[in-house]
């Protein structure tokens, strides 16, 4: 069988780079470009790949962060981008990778985790991770405690104006955790990637609360997927700002602070990212949700 050479760490050699890029195209439909060209692809994202001459065949990339649990702090890698180009699968290159990986960072960090859908959930286990039940917030608007806003002068950040940009880098940097039950932080580079690529047409600055807000919503959801801030906030106050209907139930996409606020606290049964995790976590919290916008 040909060996292919194993490269990392690329980010500043183009054809490497472009190569990366393609490959995502083809399998995830994402294009990194507008990402990396801003100057988002920092040294917390790491990839290693297999190419065949300059082409990028197979990839899994890694993803540093600071996991903040029930007051501790955790160092955690997160495995993204796993992928390999359709004439080169069935080879093992992608189980080359994740014993690279493994073998590189299990003793320098506190666990490593991914997510994953329901077509490769046969294909981790074989490296020691295992399924760990998330949980899916939500909240009743009479559940809420519900306060008169005078104003709210919000408004809506895109990410190609100048100006919002920095405010958004600058917020991404700087933030603290959503949450003290679960969140992270040091992960600058996927939140730049929501807020360029996934998010752009949802993202509103709340100057009264000067926080971040990213939410969609309808006649009948709200659905808040991050709030940004640089210190603690009052989850009440914020949705308050922006709910619109008081038919609306109000869905997070992590974990709160529940602050005596009624969640509703489901076990996801089914779900297109199940969060696999190398060593299970023994002490974390019963019910918790990654933050949406710190999976890759």
């Amino acid at each position: 069988m040909k060996e292919y050479q194993l490269i990392s760490d690329y980010k500043y050699i183009e054809t490497y780079k472009e190569s990366f890029n393609e490959l995502a195209k083809m399998v995830f439909e994402i294009d990194f470009k507008g990402w990396y060209e801003k100057g988002c692809w920092d040294d917390k994202y790491i990839c290693y790949s297999y190419i065949d001459g300059d082409k990028v065949i197979a990839n899994a990339s890694i993803n540093k962060m600071t996991l903040v649990s029930n007051g501790k702090e955790y160092k955690a890698i997160q495995v993204g981008t796993v992928m390999t180009h359709p004439d080169y699968r069935k080879k093992g290159l992608s189980g080359k990778l994740m014993n690279h990986i493994i073998d590189k960072y299990e003793k320098e960090c506190d666990f490593i985790y991914l997510f994953a859908n329901e077509t490769v959930l046969d294909f981790y286990p074989k490296f020691g991770f295992e399924k760990v039940p998330e949980s899916s917030f939500s909240l009743n608007i009479t559940d809420l405690n519900q306060q008169q806003v005078i104003s709210t002068n919000m408004r809506r950040l895109d990410s190609e104006d100048t100006n919002d940009f920095q405010l958004m880098k600058k917020f991404a940097k700087e933030r603290i955790p959503v949450s003290s039950i679960l969140g992270v932080k040091n992960n600058e580079h996927l939140l730049m990637f929501y807020f360029i690529l996934a998010f752009n047409d949802a993202i509103y600055y709340i100057e009264e609360d000067d926080v971040i807000v990213i939410f969609k919503q309808d006649e009948v959801h709200l659905h808040i997927f991050d709030i940004i801030s640089t210190k603690r906030i009052e989850l009440d106050s914020i949705i308050n700002r922006i709910v619109s209907d008081k038919k609306q139930t109000i869905h997070l996409y992590f974990t709160p602070d529940y602050d005596g606020l009624n969640f509703h606290k489901e076990l996801i049964t089914k779900s297109d990212d199940t969060l696999l995790v190398r060593p299970l976590l023994k002490d974390g919290p019963k019910h918790f949700l990654f933050p949406l916008t710190s999976h890759s």
